[in-house]
């Protein structure tokens, strides 16, 4: 059991994006336990934290409730982009944050927080 144990001790890369509505698997018993695990590890700088305003654990219901929820896939693929950046050029992402819930804009295909960084030089 122990290889596959969470120990927080990443070697690689890795970003968390978890919604704070999300009914499935609470934030508070599940990424802010293993993203204080990690820091224990002394990995922090190995990882991002993105927590997602209104955002559930799928994106099923954010359609029947768009005043309480937010899709979180388009955060989910600027995230994949920051991780690929991040892994392939050396580029990296934004610090971890609240992805706040946008007043204004198409949420349902944009996550304008996580969207394009600078280029490292």
């Amino acid at each position: 059991m122990a290889s596959v144990s969470l120990t927080g001790r990443i070697r690689k890369p890795m970003l968390t994006l978890h919604g704070d509505l999300d009914a499935l698997l609470p934030i508070r018993t599940d990424s802010d336990v293993y993203t204080s695990m990690i820091a224990a590890a002394g990995k922090s700088k190995l990882h991002r934290y993105y927590v997602v305003e209104d955002g559930n654990h799928v994106d099923g219901l954010a359609d029947a409730q768009p005043t309480t929820l937010r899709p979180i896939l388009p955060c989910y693929r600027e995230a994949f982009l920051r991780l690929t950046e991040w892994v392939s050029e050396g580029t990296t992402p934004p610090a971890s944050q609240t992805v706040v819930r946008p007043a204004t804009g198409d949420v349902a295909n944009t996550c304008p927080q996580l969207g394009a960084v600078p280029k490292k030089r």
